[in-house]
């Protein structure tokens, strides 16, 4: 038996670790690879950079986010296409932890994450996300939405964010600093990054419009000399790793952070795997196995001052329209990217900031689907309650708890409608009518019997008067838990304690175990009220009331 577990265990290991066989179209397919690799990472560039800028953590930060993460859960993770790096929703997030903390605190913060986002995955936890409804993936997604586009609002007035670490107030607050002379050229510089955005694609769908920008409003910041900030001097290459300081002092307060980060990663990443895996033709992703690419990724990324890493919805997709089928893609993304580091760190530096917050502005603007919000809005009002308020919570309070939240009104009106969809009825005898029949009720019980209906049930059975035996049937029973069968339990033990005698036909052998555990199948007058088919029940029923003459029923 031992033996036969670390058999297990080591399969089990295996399969999530790499194999030649991620690679073996690249015979095949590596020319698009290389092409949609390079795509990526032209269109990658920019975002890296603002998503670094924009969570205080630096340009940097954010493009050894996407070069190291890149790498590591392009090579580690559980999707083919997937291209990993810093996203919006991760910034939304560590923001106020590098606000509050420090930036000292993003390497410990992104290594707990990633050993956490480790161990889900090993523990074989990948699937949960799949029992994220939509209504509240969707408002979870427009939430992130407008926090990105109310962090840039600061950058686009050329002036600091406010101090709160909500985004909402801090774009408030930052309007009492705004110098408007310098406000103006920052706008500018925002409209033309997002004009030039909109245009390009309309031009030629492979035109990298962000890259575009930034080039044109760089030359025209440095040759007009224009009185705006920019990104500032990068290091000229990818800087040494240094593990980070871990004793308790440094890692208690972090330790909630830490786990906010890694849901997020975890949520982010299966989410953008499904998607890759939805709209291309590269087979199913491996839950498990990505959050154990993404994990380590993120390990890797704060090693070197990197942010915590996720899988990239939009990337990931410019990646499979373009042509990437294999890894290689998402590996030639981060190469090129460190390329750039490398060979033009210098010409980097001259970026205005406020060209960044346009890209981000516009980036921000098409993550919400008009069409989607109006078919989730237009659905259900329960699916529409779910929208609002995860939306509504991931803005005013904290992204985590509005996945949580939405699910539990989600699991709130799910409920409610099963409830609902459970029903107790009564019915006719079958056959001709026979002398005493009007003191016999047969009660039907169909749907779902758990906590959330079984007080109906309780009440509409409960309250029947002036009949000597009721016959319960269960054969269309489809849910039961321990409150259903628990409600049964004292129906019967109240009914016979008013002198009915209780049938029960029809109980499912899936039910009979719960049934007997809490002691309703004890509380019949006799074993022998149990059946199997209803005319026996009826036929036993019937030799009740034959028995003698109608006797007074205790109420």
């Amino acid at each position: 038996m031992t033996s036969t577990r670390v058999t297990a265990a080591l399969r089990n290991l295996r399969s999530l670790l790499p194999s030649t066989a991620d690679y073996r179209d690249l015979r095949r397919t590596w020319k698009g690879d290389l092409v949609a690799g390079v795509t990526v990472g032209i269109v990658a560039l920019p975002l890296a950079l603002a998503f670094g800028v924009s969570s205080g953590a630096g340009a940097e930060s954010g493009l050894v986010t996407a070069i190291i993460a890149g790498v590591i859960a392009a090579v580690f993770g559980g999707s083919n296409v997937q291209v990993s790096g810093p996203t919006g929703a991760m910034v939304v997030v560590l923001g106020p932890i590098i606000a509050t903390n420090g930036v000292g605190a993003l390497a410990i913060v992104g290594l707990l994450a990633g050993i956490i986002v480790v161990v889900a995955g090993v523990l074989r936890l990948g699937r949960a996300v799949t029992y994220i409804p939509w209504p509240v993936i969707e408002g979870f997604t427009l939430g992130i939405a407008i926090i990105i586009f109310l962090q840039q609002v600061p950058a686009a007035l050329g002036t600091e964010p406010g101090p709160s670490t909500n985004a909402l107030v801090a774009a408030v607050q930052s309007l009492s600093t705004v110098s408007w002379v310098e406000a103006a050229w920052a706008l500018g510089i925002v409209l033309v990054v997002a004009a030039v955005m909109v245009i390009a694609p309309r031009i030629h769908k492979l035109l990298p419009g962000s890259i575009i920008a930034i080039v044109l409003v760089s030359i025209v910041a440095v040759v007009a000399q224009l009185p705006v900030a920019t990104i500032g001097q990068l290091p000229p290459g990818l800087p040494m790793p240094i593990v980070p300081e871990l004793t308790f002092d440094t890692m208690s307060p972090l330790i909630g952070a830490a786990f906010t980060v890694a849901a997020l990663a975890a949520i982010e990443s299966l989410l953008s795997a499904r998607v890759a895996a939805s709209i291309s033709d590269t087979g199913p992703y491996d839950a498990d196995r990505e959050l154990v690419g993404q994990g380590l990724a993120s390990v890797a990324s704060a090693f070197f001052g990197g942010m915590p890493a996720t899988g990239a919805i939009a990337r990931t997709a410019v990646n499979v329209r373009t042509g990437g089928r294999t890894r290689l893609a998402a590996i030639v993304h981060a190469v090129l990217l460190a390329g750039i580091v490398l060979a033009g760190a210098s010409i980097v530096a001259v970026i205005p900031l406020a060209a960044l917050a346009g890209v981000l502005m516009v980036t921000s603007t098409r993550m919400i689907s008009i069409a989607t919000v109006r078919t989730v809005v237009g659905s259900t009002r329960s699916d529409a309650v779910v929208f609002v308020v995860t939306a509504l919570i991931t803005v005013t309070f904290d992204l985590i708890y509005a996945v949580l939240i939405g699910i539990a009104v989600a699991a709130f009106f799910a409920l409610r409608a099963l409830a609902r969809s459970s029903g107790v009825h009564r019915e006719e005898l079958p056959g001709p009518a026979e002398p005493g029949d009007e003191r016999i009720a047969l009660f039907r019980l169909e749907g779902a019997l758990f906590f959330g209906a079984a007080e109906r049930m309780l009440e509409r059975v409960g309250d029947i008067r002036g009949v000597e035996v009721v016959i319960i049937r269960m054969s269309q029973l489809q849910i039961l838990d321990a409150t259903g069968a628990q409600v049964i339990n004292e129906l019967i033990q109240a009914l016979e304690r008013r002198g009915v005698t209780v049938l029960v036909k029809g109980i499912q052998t899936r039910h009979l175990q719960l049934f007997t555990h809490v002691g309703a199948i004890a509380s019949l007058r006799h074993q022998n009220h149990l059946f199997d088919d209803l005319p026996s029940a009826v036929e036993h029923a019937r030799s009740h009331i034959i028995r003698g003459p109608a006797k007074p029923v205790r109420r």
